[in-house]
């Protein structure tokens, strides 16, 4: 990488009548460069290990002796950055300091090969959790496979004998075969995220291994394949925090989970499908007075769907403003689906430590005559569902920083932006997600000129003619988000048209990362586009594609001189671009 490296001995250069300025102007250049090492060690430990590398390696021989020998906790996370980049900082951060490395993020499918050499050696998950015992200090890992891995046990096994594991977060795609935890070690893993099926008989052999486990979330429980479990009972002293989606498994079966290993829970939060068994304000009450004497958050949410559902959740939910609830400050609302005929809804406590909520634009408003104002600090992402946008909302997101709109509320009093500008802070977005296939293009340009902190946005995109997509380009509203909006990384649900390619490219000059699925028959012309029209993109990601595709890119890379460094891969029948 090339930089400009300062000299100690900078000035600047003004005339001998204006001492002072002079004086003044080099104080302040050298200001920073001046701070004695242990200041801006303690500066370094705010910053991301790559942010560092890039602003301070080299701009001289004292900053690049500070980032190579500091004390600093390793964080790699390498998902946003280009070739050349990267292998700059493979080369002088990460290889130097492999056995000082604790976090560890590869979201980069080219990356895994270029850290772990050589090349060609590691293709399968196992391999590559294999060679993590070379970097003694991780203690962070996030696995997420694509392919069906056909024994998940191996995962587990491979994982749980890395010793110094704190916090692990495991998404697989599984073909049903059980996970035998027989083989496992002891972990050392404190923070265990599961975000795949995970059985109900199996908690016995998983938490035997899990001695030191303080936060405990399965996002998929599901039943057993027995009629009758009995677990002995494990004592989990630090375990303080445990959250489960749960399907298929009845209440008196969380019960005995409750019973044998969650005594010393203070954080409990569930989520259900259609299960009214949890519906009974009478039986959480013994259980928590029994089981769980030292809860202090109780987040409860029920989603359900049919008319006796509703009926249940009607009649039983007033149950939950007795006395034990309320000396808690345990509150609770049952919140209907999107219009007045729908059964669908949820039952759910409105003073959570939560950090997903779902909003439903019509049962807000139905409550607006008879609620108090409802402020929901803790949420950080905000789902909002519904075709009718309403002004004056009783609830407030404060803190959202990441927004997922599942419908476009095509019928609507007012302005939804409007209303939405109401119920969180738009300037404060990073991540915006368009979940519905009706949301107009025009409004979603009216909604990016309120959000210019956006970073990522996921776009559902609608198929427009040419001449609409020349009139929103023309508008000025257009033009204000091409020049302001900050987003680096774009996905497109959607096979764009060369026209609509033209379009996305204008609306977000700012692009390092694109995924999108694209007109086949325009492969060479729109490939040609992005790599030659996007300066700032050096990550391309193109859905359902064929590995044909591969030798027509090259060949479109080398006769026109396109780019003199870069990877192709092919992962499923996605074709991904690295430069």
């Amino acid at each position: 990488m090339e930089r400009i490296k300062r000299q100690l001995d900078d000035i600047v250069d003004v005339n001998n009548n204006n001492k002072k300025q002079k004086i003044f102007a080099t104080t302040n250049q050298f200001n920073f460069e001046n701070l004695a090492n242990e200041i801006i060690y303690d500066i370094f430990e705010y910053l991301d290990v790559y942010d560092i590398y890039y602003g301070f390696y080299h701009l001289n021989k004292r900053f690049k002796n500070l980032t190579i020998y500091s004390n600093l906790h390793c964080q790699v996370d390498i998902s946003t950055m280009s070739k050349s980049n990267f292998e700059s900082y493979y080369e002088d951060i990460i290889k130097p300091n492999k056995n000082r490395i604790k976090i560890l993020r590869l979201s980069n499918p080219f990356t895994i090969d270029l850290i772990f050499s050589p090349p060609r050696v590691i293709y399968i998950l196992i391999t590559f959790l294999k060679h993590l015992i070379y970097l003694p200090k991780l203690h962070s890992l996030t696995v997420s496979t694509i392919d069906n891995i056909p024994n998940p046990s191996s995962i587990f096994i491979q994982i749980f004998q890395l010793t110094k594991f704190k916090y692990c977060k495991i998404k697989h795609n599984e073909d049903g075969s059980p996970i035998n935890f027989d083989e496992c070690k002891q972990s050392s893993i404190e923070h265990l995220i599961i975000d795949s099926p995970f059985r109900y008989e199996l908690f016995n052999k998983l938490l035997t291994c899990l001695p030191k486990l303080r936060h405990l979330s399965i996002n998929y429980l599901t039943g057993s394949n027995y009629s009758e479990i009995d677990f002995y009972p494990i004592l989990l002293k630090d375990l303080k925090s445990v959250s489960f989606g749960i399907y298929s498994v009845h209440f008196e079966e969380f019960k005995k989970l409750t019973e044998n290993f969650f005594n010393s829970i203070e954080s409990l939060r569930i989520s259900t499908h259609n299960n009214s068994s949890y519906s009974h304000a009478k039986q959480w009450e013994e259980l928590i007075s029994s089981s769980m004497p030292n809860l202090r958050s109780f987040d409860l949410q029920n989603h359900y769907a049919g008319a006796m559902q509703k009926f249940l959740y009607s009649c039983l939910g007033g149950k939950f403003g007795s006395k034990f609830w309320t000396e808690k400050q345990w509150f609770f609302k049952n919140q209907d689906g999107d219009h007045k005929s729908s059964d669908n809804g949820l039952f759910f406590s409105i003073n959570p430590y939560r950090k997903y909520h779902t909003f439903h634009w019509h049962s807000d408003h139905y409550n607006a005559f008879r609620s108090r104002r409802i402020i929901f600090k803790s949420v950080k992402h905000l789902y909002i569902c519904g075709k009718q946008a309403i002004n004056n909302s009783v609830s407030y997101f404060p803190n959202v920083t990441e927004l997922t709109i599942k419908d476009y509320a095509r019928t609507y009093c007012g302005s939804m932006l409007t209303a939405l500008n109401e119920m969180i802070p738009l300037k404060q977005l990073k991540k915006l997600t368009i979940d519905c296939n009706d949301f107009p293009i025009n409004k979603l340009v009216n909604l990016l000129s309120l959000t210019p902190n956006l970073r990522t946005l996921k776009w559902n995109f609608q198929s427009v003619d040419h001449p609409q997509l020349k009139l929103i380009q023309q508008s000025e509203t257009f033009r204000f988000v091409s020049r302001t909006n900050k987003i680096q990384n774009l996905e497109i649900a959607h096979s764009c048209t060369l026209y609509e390619i033209y379009f996305l490219v204008d609306l977000f000059p700012q692009l390092e990362c694109l995924k999108t699925g694209i007109n086949r028959k325009e492969f060479v012309i729109i490939a040609r586009h992005f790599v030659s029209k996007m300066p700032h993109l050096f990550y391309l990601c193109i859905t359902d594609l064929s590995k044909t595709y591969s030798q027509k890119l090259n060949i479109l890379i080398k006769a026109e001189n396109l780019l003199d460094d870069y990877f192709i891969k092919f992962v499923d029948r996605d074709f991904y671009l690295w430069w």
